[in-house]
């Protein structure tokens, strides 16, 4: 039966990611995406997640014995216990190659539409190699797989498009939508909160890096570049979660270096409460982001709608979020991290030394957040397209 001829669409929302365990921009973007559809009467939707045993979620972990497993191996496992249990739901929604699993297997045993959203692309992010071992073949060949045979596959931006055609030229033009991530800024708003400076010591005007360690972050060409900054600007860096302990002691040496010449380099390894966050981005004069790779970039969002000036990478979907020379300024990738981490020093630079430069961009940066970024706007798109099928 068509969809678009149901009364009322039963949704099933697969992802690995769901509160307590976030600790990504995907996982940031089920969430708002779920709250925003239940606010629709003509659609019931139900969250499946990997994990321990939720009350606002079908949850799935696979037994003790089975934990020394590949992470590539477990995913498999779990995506198979999760199909199973989606007989009787209209559409499968997956989230990252995690879930993208899942949809593949329901789509072919009960013959329901599978809808992919596309956060990142397994082969443009080979760095992941270093952190699934041999189970980097297995998490790009499931999603390869996944994409290939979807109904529908919605990009976050016009970048993530272009790079799945060039990726997958298996895939027609017709079934990529893109429908960006949006931000809700009603939550993400200025707000200044004196104690949670005081909290973490932070005295001088201070840059903000928010991300999780891994190479695709960025975050090393951050710190190399802030050795060109003066002394008298700090760098608050909320970075946890590293992907392997390489990238973790190349951060934290580099970290350390810089603590030994500067009491204004802060490193906050917990993950923020919300709250917390907001008024960190708040108070900064600057948000930096210097993604080598972004699909789009929502803490760059949170950022803008906090009132805070951007200085981040030109790449994947970040010149769809972040206008240079109006909310921010872009820098280009260059082929040496040299020349991009001068480059970047000069952005960061530019707009640290200049309040009223910063406080220009970061005004137009909320304007554009709550004009353009609407996740009512986002679960409404994704609703036609499910009723599109």
């Amino acid at each position: 039966m068509p969809l678009d001829s149901q009364s009322k669409l039963n949704i099933a929302i697969v992802t690995k990611e769901w509160p307590p365990e976030i600790y990504g921009g995907a996982g940031v973007h089920v969430i708002n995406l779920v709250e925003s559809l239940k606010k629709f009467s003509d659609t019931k939707v139900r969250v499946h997640c990997f994990g321990s045993e939720r009350t606002d979620a079908s949850a799935y972990q696979l037994s003790p014995a089975l934990e020394n497993l590949n992470s590539a191996m477990k995913t498999l496992l779990l995506d198979m216990d999760i199909a199973e249990k989606l007989a009787n739901v209209d559409l499968v929604h997956s989230h990252t190659w995690y879930a993208n699993f899942t949809g593949f297997l329901a789509a072919k045993i009960f013959e329901i539409p599978h809808v992919i959203t596309s956060h990142s692309l397994e082969p443009l992010r080979p760095w992941k190699a270093d952190q699934l071992g041999g189970g980097y073949s297995i998490s790009s060949w499931i999603e390869q797989i996944s994409y290939e045979h979807a109904e529908r596959i919605i990009a976050v931006s016009d970048a993530v498009r272009a790079d799945i055609l060039k990726v997958y030229p298996k895939i027609s033009q017709e079934r990529i939508v893109t429908i960006r991530n949006g931000i809700d800024t009603d939550v993400f708003r200025p707000i200044r909160n004196n104690e949670i400076i005081n909290l973490h010591n932070i005295k001088d005007k201070f840059a903000m890096f928010v991300g999780r360690i891994t190479r695709q972050k960025g975050l090393i060409h951050l710190l190399r570049s802030w050795k060109n900054i003066p002394k008298e600007f700090g760098l608050v860096i909320a970075a946890t979660n590293a992907d392997e302990p390489q990238i973790f002691e190349e951060v934290q040496e580099l970290i350390i270096e810089l603590q030994k010449e500067r009491e204004n380099v802060i490193w906050i390894r917990e993950k923020l409460p919300q709250k917390d966050l907001i008024a960190l981005l708040t108070h900064a004069e600057l948000f930096v982001c210097p993604s080598v790779y972004e699909p789009l970039g929502i803490v760059n969002l949170e950022a803008m709608a906090c009132e805070t000036a951007v200085v981040a990478t030109a790449v994947g979907g970040i010149p769809e979020v972040v206008t240079d020379g109006l909310t921010g300024i872009l820098i280009n990738q260059s082929n040496s991290d040299e020349e991009f981490e001068r480059s970047l020093s000069a952005g960061i630079l530019k707009i640290m030394s200049d309040s009223s430069l910063a406080e220009s961009l970061g005004k137009n940066g909320r304007i554009r957040a709550v004009s353009e970024f609407s996740w009512d706007k986002v679960a409404a798109q994704t609703i036609d397209l499910y009723r599109s099928i």
